[in-house]
């Protein structure tokens, strides 16, 4: 085994940024993340908003910058001197504070998307698809810059920028692309300290940014100003009310002024400018189910024009619409307390009590953010195209709802305590279920809105992070024959059924429907959890999890006393499958289940998974064996390096992908837990489970949050945040705190 040593930690937190060098890419563990259920943002440690999808997880995006630092977009505020950070959440919150210091004074950022208050489960006020950046100097005094340079559709497309200055609507500045309208507003303010000298709000004001010799085919906008103690201003970056919901457009490589088209969904006629206004008890509304036309239109003008009369208009009656409200401090403020007080609402619903119990809420309210609230989808990770080795070709699109990564994390939540997400999740899947393909079988992964299309598509005009290319969205992996999710969805119902809402009839039938496509299928090959892109074979962690889901079907039909009419054909399913492992997995001569029953001699961390889903016990001598070759190094035959544990051996396991990657979070992780249960037979592996887990939450980043796997560097790689690794930091955590609190009242 390899000698056991501390990562190399470098503190970024303490690191000094100079604004007059040319900025470079910021590392993937530099960032916090922000969201508001429908879409997420990334905020680097010095400032800037690095990647941000509008209005959804999966639409174009509006910054980039994460993936191509010159050209990608990007919502910068940073001192105009040099300075150090640190960065934070508020407590028991997604509210991300990032403070500047520098000996003249120091500047504090909150950055959120706002989220209404709650009326028993349903928000009691409309959204606000805005993104909001509260700037207070809170010592002394710092000279600041402010930069807000969108690139949309993923800088493919180009706008139109307009200052705008009346007396209705403070100084903003109108982005105008094809698919969507955004603008940037801002609130100045001072804060009284009632002794009479305090200075007014800053002067801010907005200028045109032109950034076209990097790259950007529209000007973005600039402020310098000073701010001094008690001074604010507080930016918001929003759709403009009327621009249409650009949800579900997919990206064609087309020129700039084509709007791209939506697949699976019937296109709208489009409508120029702004629909006439209705009339209700709220007053003057404008209505926001219209599409705007290509910028070179005549109507597109004129359609912008009218939407601003008829603000003016319900501004001289002293009435607003719902989604454009008066910009004032104490909205601002409402709006910054109703969104940190959700949060704090939601955590405290957990019920757990156990060891870590930082790091484990951290992670539930990481994966929070990851759920789609209208369909109650969860999204792998909010990110794409993140490279899984820097200059590598393992760039993948994640913004999707895979079966797999979202039966897990229902899992984590349940075992917090968080049955709504899980039933609502339930409620998805059973619509997806009820869409079957024609054989019978249902897709890996989903859009965030059920759809299955999800072309992948190469990104050539953008250079990647750190020129990791190609940038990728989309996900080809969508046709995919994985068989190992039948065993997740069916692991994820039978909890669901013990924590959540009871199993209809209709659905157990949907549910049997599923078991026996499973039977008929156990013994085909697929292309398994790691999705590779080269050959199907009968891959080890897929058989498992096929035996796992007609498990979870026989011991729904005991428990609930459901009708079961191939009952005993699915018995036989199950003791044969669990047999054909034993047999064809395992390999003699070197005492490991391999990879495949293809491929026995390669080692695959996947199989840790055999005691989590208690397909066999973790003291069984087959699998204390296998589970001691993966935590040697890898020059010794074994996945383990520096207590981190790779997936496989990607010089000996082709996958069709070629090109190198980090140790893998979730395999990580895995180990830990498989030694915990290994371990209350054994207490020395129980130590090193607690050894090994301390050290892994080294490695999470200074807001706690992880990605998806860890470079030999100890510097964090893959999309941020990866859902999977939070959900198995939570399994692994409760698991390990259960097993030492029982052990102990053993031992008193």
């Amino acid at each position: 085994m390899a000698e056991r040593s501390d990562p190399p930690r470098t503190d970024s937190q303490a690191r000094q940024y100079h604004p007059s060098d040319e900025r470079d890419y910021i590392p993937l563990g530099d960032h916090g993340l922000i969201g508001n259920l429908r879409t997420a943002a990334l905020v680097s440690l010095d400032g800037s908003i690095e990647s941000y999808c509008v209005p959804h997880f999966d639409s174009p995006s509006v910054f980039a910058r994460i993936l191509d630092k010159d050209k990608g977009g990007h919502f910068s505020i940073t001192p105009m001197i040099p300075f150090t950070t640190k960065q934070n959440y508020l407590p028991s919150s997604n509210v991300l504070q990032t403070k500047f210091m520098n000996d003249e004074g120091v500047v504090s950022v909150t950055d959120f998307l706002p989220r209404p208050p709650m009326s028993g489960s349903s928000p009691s006020k409309p959204l606000l698809q805005w993104l909001i950046r509260r700037v207070e100097c809170v010592r002394g005094g710092l000279p600041m810059q402010m930069q807000c340079a969108p690139a949309f559709n993923y800088a493919l497309d180009a706008h139109i920028t307009t200052l705008i200055d009346d007396d209705t609507i403070p100084t903003d500045a109108l982005f105008e692309s094809p698919s969507i309208s955004m603008d940037l507003r801002y609130v100045t303010y001072t804060e009284s300290a009632g002794d009479g000298d305090e200075d007014g709000p800053p002067n801010v004001v907005l200028n045109l940014l032109d950034l076209s010799k990097k790259g950007h085919k529209g000007m973005g906008v600039a402020s310098e100003f000073e701010l001094k103690e008690g001074q604010g201003v507080t930016f918001i970056f929003r759709i403009v009310p009327g621009s249409p919901d650009t949800s579900g457009f997919w990206l064609e490589q087309t020129p700039a002024n084509t709007v791209p088209p939506t697949p699976d969904v019937e296109v709208k006629q489009p409508t120029f400018g702004f629909s006439a206004p209705s009339k209700d008890s709220q007053g003057l509304k404008v209505d926001t189910n219209v599409v705007v036309p290509h910028e070179d239109d005549k109507g597109f003008a004129a359609g912008v024009a009218f939407g601003k009369k008829l603000s003016r208009r319900a501004a001289r009656a002293g009435k607003r619409p719902t989604d454009d409200p008066w910009l004032t401090k104490e909205l601002l403020c409402k709006l910054l307390s109703t969104t940190n007080r959700y949060w704090y609402d939601w955590i405290r619903k957990s019920t757990y009590t156990g060891s870590w119990k930082e790091s484990v809420l951290r992670s539930a309210l990481a994966l929070k953010l990851l759920i789609f609230e209208p369909t109650g989808a969860v999204v792998a990770s909010p990110t794409f195209s993140l490279p899984e080795y820097i200059g590598g070709v393992r760039n993948w699109d994640y913004r999707f709802s895979w079966i797999r990564d979202s039966s897990f994390t229902l899992y984590a939540l349940i075992r917090l305590g968080f049955v709504d997400e899980a039933n609502a999740y339930l409620e998805f899947i059973f619509a997806r279920i009820r869409d079957k393909n024609p054989d019978g079988s249902i897709q890996i992964m989903y859009t965030i809105h059920g759809e299955k299309d999800m072309e992948e598509i190469e990104l050539d005009h953008l250079d990647g992070h750190k020129g990791s290319k190609p940038v990728r969205i989309g996900n080809g992996a969508s046709d995919h024959v994985q068989l190992d999710i039948y065993g997740e969805l069916m692991d994820c119902i039978y909890l669901g059924q013990k924590f959540g809402k009871p199993l209809a009839y209709d659905d157990w039938v949907l549910v049997r429907e599923i078991v026996d496509y499973v039977v008929e299928h156990y013994n085909d090959s697929d292309l398994s959890i790691w999705e590779v892109r080269d050959m199907k074979r009968n891959f080890t962690y897929s058989k498992v999890m096929l035996w796992v889901a007609i498990d979870r079907g026989l011991r729904l039909a005991e428990k609930r006393s459901l009708p079961c009419p191939n009952r005993n054909k699915w018995l036989v399913a199950r003791d044969t499958l669990y047999e054909d492992i034993m047999n064809k997995a395992w390999n003699k001569e070197e005492k490991f289940f391999g990879q495949s029953y293809e491929e026995t001699d390669v080692l695959d961390a996947a199989v840790l998974i055999m005691p989590l889903v208690f397909f066999m016990q973790a003291s069984d001598p087959r699998f204390l064996s296998t589970l001691k070759r993966i935590m040697k190094s890898p020059e010794k035959g074994g996945l383990m390096a520096n207590n981190l544990v790779y997936r496989y051996d990607t010089k000996k396991s082709g996958d069709g992908v070629g090109g190198e990657e980090g140790t893998f979070c979730l395999c990580t992780l895995w180990c830990v837990e498989a030694l915990t249960r290994a371990g209350n037979t054994d207490r020395a592996l129980l130590l090193k489970s607690v050894s090994m887990f301390e050290d892994f939450l080294l490695y999470l980043n200074h807001v706690g949050l992880c990605t998806e796997e860890i470079s030999d560097a100890g510097e964090a790689l893959g999309n941020a945040v990866q859902g999977f690794t939070h959900v198995t930091l939570i399994s692994a955590a409760y698991n390990l705190s259960r097993t030492m609190h029982d052990m102990h009242e053993k031992s008193a």
